[in-house]
């Protein structure tokens, strides 16, 4: 964290502040200034002056001026305390590059501009801090706007901004109320760094741990506050070091994804029995998913047969990992709260007293639409509980085609031929002691979890279809032997829709909701009868068809027709002749397999063809009834082109674009889920109305 604030341009302490770990030199002298040696001046007024010298170009006193590096500003801020350090500072209009910082009872808020070619503003608001001292540091780059850390955790962004016209109020304070009366309110700021580049989340995370030695920081549901209980910076214990180190080694290199998720495995297996505090914790749980994140990134294991055991063993291990924090994990003093994000997941480490829960349910996590909800009332006892949660990102794009035979769902296991997917995002939570929730599913207490659906567009056609039946389940990894097997033990599914469900569970483990799409299957009487009439009504059309072709060649033969018309008749015969041959030989095939995907593609030939032979024919009456005069030179090139060329050029298309449409839906025919059936009806539409015409 230190190395990272000895990386700013610019750096001002200001006063010693008990709690706020300032930088020193090899001497232990505080380091005043960084570059240029910038200097504070206080007025008499009680107004303090930052002076960082004459960059006219810079990227701080022009921002529109910065690379695609950014800039990032930090300080530490408080309100409503008679000893402030930093008054307001008034000024007039925002007529320049810059930022200003804003508070009110309910709000507080950092409002960034630009001016280049339109002023630009951006605006992101946060709980204001109070009588508390505030870790506040925001970043901007040009393509990334404005994101604002609260207490080293990504609080609020503006990505986009505005043009703003209106170049500020009359007279806005660095640190004022905003109204319809405004007025000033005390207020000090304390080690303000400057760093010509945006942090990274990471780097935000490390200095604000460095600057209080945080051992416990109290959740943002929770009145604003820090709470420091050392008076230097909390480094991991002794007993966890070689275990972070060990995390980290393979950072930078490109490790295969069995090898990474062998020491991923071994890691979490070999963990020390020790006490931890919540700041090693923390530590932990970032390494870890660090970690989990570049296994993910890796592609060589995605595609592969054994992709679904890999990825139920990297949960298991993360689950692992989860356990060991929930039973060693101690604070001095409660409640100690946790939380953060990361590119894998949202986290928390929680420990408190039952008694000290004063809602009906804690849930996991505080916002969102997805979350865990356990009673209060199945913590029993006055031992204290520690709750460890992850909600993740993107795990459950990879559980997808899962067989329903390889499940513990009983009522998915019935429909054999249909896979399953994981709709929803995947979330896990310990809780150590276990809460006592009731055995039957009819009782209490139960744990509630609410899932929003991530449903692909795929799957939300294939669910409004009416023609399938979509079954969702409330469904978790059962590890009992060994292997994560879906399963839906324990859980049932009370409510939802397409876009949400909620489930009731007597345990705890990780969550997702899956979902099944089964096509409604006809009554065996319905089969017969359609399948009846299929045989018999092609094979009359095959025979008449055939026996239409056998006599043009017969009169040919004599040299009695030369006509065109015949030619026409003869080709669009062809044509459909072709297609109920292969319609009846599509029946024998097994759906998605290659012959069946051949079969569909010709399948697609011939009925277009039929329809542009039928286009021809309407072309040629045209020419016979209104064009009467030369209407019968020879015209068979084009005739020709329309009646096979166009269709084999739709089909070309269609098929190098998107070959796996094809023989996907259930039977040797386009599919009707992605849109690829448009491939013939738009032309067969386009055939009607011209004909019409």
């Amino acid at each position: 964290g230190f190395r990272v604030l000895a990386s700013a341009s610019h750096y001002w302490p200001l006063a010693d502040v008990d709690g706020i770990h300032e930088f020193r030199d090899t001497h232990g002298d505080i380091v005043e200034g960084m570059v240029n040696k910038g200097i504070y001046v206080t007025e008499k007024k009680g107004v303090t002056f930052l002076f960082f010298g004459s960059y006219r170009n810079s990227c701080i006193s022009n921002p529109e001026a910065c690379g695609p590096e950014g800039v990032t500003f930090s300080f530490f801020w408080k309100t409503q305390d008679q000893q402030a350090k930093l008054l307001p500072a008034s000024g007039g209009r925002v007529v320049s590059s810059g930022f200003k910082i804003c508070s009110n009872e309910g709000e507080g808020s950092v409002e960034f501009y630009t001016r280049g070619n339109a002023m630009m503003k951006w605006k992101a608001s946060f709980s204001p801090p109070g009588p508390y001292w505030t870790h506040v540091l925001f970043t901007w780059r040009s393509r990334e706007g404005l994101k604002v850390y609260v207490n080293g955790t990504l609080s609020t962004t503006d990505p986009e901004g505005k043009v703003f016209y209106d170049y500020g109020d009359a007279s806005p304070d660095l640190l004022g109320t905003e109204g319809a009366a405004p007025r000033s309110v005390s207020g000090a700021f304390d080690e303000f760094v400057i760093w010509e580049r945006a942090l990274s989340p990471r780097e935000v995370r490390q200095y604000f741990t460095a600057a209080v030695g945080v051992q416990v920081l109290l959740s943002s549901t929770l009145p604003w506050s820090l709470v420091t209980t050392t008076t230097r910076p909390v480094l991991p214990t002794n007993a966890y070091q070689p275990v972070l180190a060990a995390l980290g080694q393979h950072r930078g290199s490109s490790p295969s994804a069995s090898s990474l998720l062998g020491h991923l495995q071994n890691v979490s297996s070999s963990l020390p029995s020790k006490a931890l505090s919540g700041h090693t914790a923390l530590s932990l749980a970032q390494a870890f998913l660090a970690a989990i994140e570049e296994f993910l990134l890796l592609s060589d294991w995605i595609d592969g047969p054994e992709s679904p055991a890999v990825l139920s063993s990297l949960i298991h291990t993360i689950d692992t990992v989860l356990a060991h924090l929930s039973l060693h994990l101690e604070g001095s003093e409660l409640p100690l709260t946790l939380e953060g994000s990361s590119a894998v997941a949202d986290y928390a480490v929680v420990k408190m007293h039952p008694q000290s829960l004063n809602v009906s349910h804690y849930r996991f996590p505080s916002r969102g639409h997805s979350y865990i909800s356990i009673p209060r009332a199945a913590f029993h006892g006055k031992a204290c509980i520690t709750i460890v949660g992850l909600l993740y990102h993107n795990l459950h794009h990879f559980f997808n085609n899962i067989n329903p035979e390889d499940t513990r769902i009983a009522e998915a296991a019935a429909h054999r031929g249909s896979t399953i997917s994981a709709s929803s995002y995947l979330i896990s939570i310990k809780v150590e002691p276990r809460p006592q929730l009731s055995h039957n599913l009819s009782g209490s207490p139960l744990i509630t979890i609410q899932l929003s659906h991530t449903l692909t567009p795929r799957q939300y056609s294939q669910a409004l279809n009416k023609s399938n039946r979509v079954h969702l389940y409330c469904a978790f990894l059962d590890y009992s032997n060994g292997s994560g097997v879906w399963s839906d033990e324990g859980c049932v599914r009370q409510g939802g829709d397409l876009n949400s469900s909620v489930c009731l569970c007597n345990h705890l483990t990780n969550f997702a909701i899956l979902m099944q799409v089964v096509p409604l299957q006809l009554p065996r009487e319905h089969q017969v009868a359609l399948s009846s009439i299929t045989y018999i009504g092609c094979a009359l059309s095959i025979l008449c068809l055939t026996i239409t072709l056998v006599t043009f060649a017969v009169l040919s033969s004599v040299s009695t027709i030369r006509n065109q018309r015949y030619h026409i008749h003869a080709n669009l015969s062809s044509a459909v002749l072709l297609a109920q041959a292969l319609l009846l030989a599509s029946f024998q095939l097994s759906p998605a397999t290659l012959p069946c995907k051949i079969l569909a593609i010709l399948l697609h030939f011939f009925f277009l063809s039929a329809f542009a032979w039928m286009l021809v024919e309407g072309f040629h009456l045209y020419s016979m009834v209104i064009k009467v005069f030369g209407s019968e030179e020879s015209k068979h090139l084009y005739y020709y082109g329309i009646g096979w060329g166009c269709p084999l050029v739709i089909c070309v298309i269609s098929a190098t674009s998107s070959l796996d449409s094809y023989g996907e839906s259930g039977n040797c025919w386009l599919s009707l889920e992605d849109g690829a059936i448009w491939a013939f009806v738009a032309p067969a539409m386009f055939v009607i109305l011209v004909g019409t015409g």
